[in-house]
């Protein structure tokens, strides 16, 4: 069973549909316990870029998104 399974879906769907290279994503959950989980993801080379964005704004948007899809998993 997978960590967050709605949270690493809208994750690994948001990061594919930004990257040039969708099947180098790699989307890994680790539990850190009460009620928290680090998500991780993985691009290949040349899209770390487009998934930072200027400034971190794309990242801090994502990462926005993804706790709210993280709330539905109880995370």
């Amino acid at each position: 069973m997978s960590v967050a399974p709605i949270a690493t879906s809208v994750l690994t769907h948001v990061v594919k549909s930004i990257v040039d290279d969708p099947n180098a994503v790699q989307v890994e959950g680790f539990d850190e316990g009460e009620n928290k989980v680090l998500l991780e993801v993985r691009v290949g080379d040349g899209d770390l870029g487009r998934v930072i964005g200027r400034r971190g704004r794309t990242a801090m948007s994502i990462r926005n998104v993804v706790r709210a899809a993280a709330a539905r998993d109880g995370v």
